[in-house]
């Protein structure tokens, strides 16, 4: 189950309830937070259990009608995301999850958000829009110029990439500013991000051959002093013979 990134509407927020009674597995009751959303194209189809990608955050549908859904946010979530930045009125990024013969216009868009990072300039070209966003140490090695990356759960191309200062940019064209939510957003506000989960794959799958690289390049590095320091001593020893046979 993955999402593409090409957002199919805009929701509305109109609850968000901390609830002290939701039950637990071995029925107990404890707190939780429900997000209650209006829409209409994410309905369609709609049934309890069913995912819905909220400003690019798999969630479970727990509860709907004929206007409305009804999604739980776990402490994590609410920790890694900017959903816990919403207010009623608030307009989210929606998307179902795609169906296995869909047409994926976007990129693999797993909903599982890294972080959230900040909105630090909006800048116009023509009828486009400049968006640069910062970024943590951690995420900067898979954010690369012209890679994918999901922003609020949009699927987008990274334009530049600034290693030092921790900061991406990347262009709306005037169609995806009518569409998603980030060009309503002010700097300072609060995005989230998920880098392109095939770098993070072949990261994770590379990461026991480079330690293993590095090991082995630490250790051949040790033997190239040993050794060196064989050939020093040698020629000391082979100079001190010789001055000695000359007396």
């Amino acid at each position: 189950m993955v999402f593409t990134g090409i957002v199919e509407e805009m929701g509305t927020v109109i609850g968000l309830d901390r609830k002290a009674d939701l039950v637990m597995w071995d029925g107990s009751k404890s707190e939780g937070f429900v997000l209650k959303i209006k829409c209409k194209v994410a309905l369609q189809g709609a049934y309890i259990g069913c995912s819905i990608a909220v400003n690019g955050t798999c969630l479970t549908v727990t509860a709907f009608d004929a206007q409305t859904f009804e999604v739980n946010c776990a402490p994590e979530t609410l920790r890694r995301t900017d959903l816990g930045d919403l207010e009623i009125g608030h307009l989210v990024n929606i998307e179902r999850s795609m169906a296995a013969g869909d047409r994926n216009s976007g990129h693999f868009v797993q909903g599982h958000v890294d972080e959230a990072g900040k909105i630090l300039e909006f800048r116009k070209e023509g009828d486009s829009l400049w968006v640069k966003i910062s970024l943590s140490d951690a995420l900067l090695p898979f954010v690369v110029p012209k890679g994918y990356i999901a922003v609020d759960g949009t699927s987008l191309t990274v334009c530049e990439v600034n290693q030092r200062e921790k900061w991406f940019n990347l262009m709306l064209i005037a169609h995806t500013q009518q569409c998603i939510v980030i060009p309503k957003k002010k700097v300072g506000e609060r995005v989230n991000l998920e880098a392109d989960c095939l770098g993070k794959y072949a990261a994770a799958a590379t990461s026991g051959l480079r330690e293993r690289v590095d090991r082995l390049e630490s250790r051949l590095g040790v033997m190239s002093v040993l050794v060196a320091l064989s050939l020093v001593g040698a020629g000391y020893s082979t100079l001190r013979l010789a001055t000695s046979r000359g007396r």
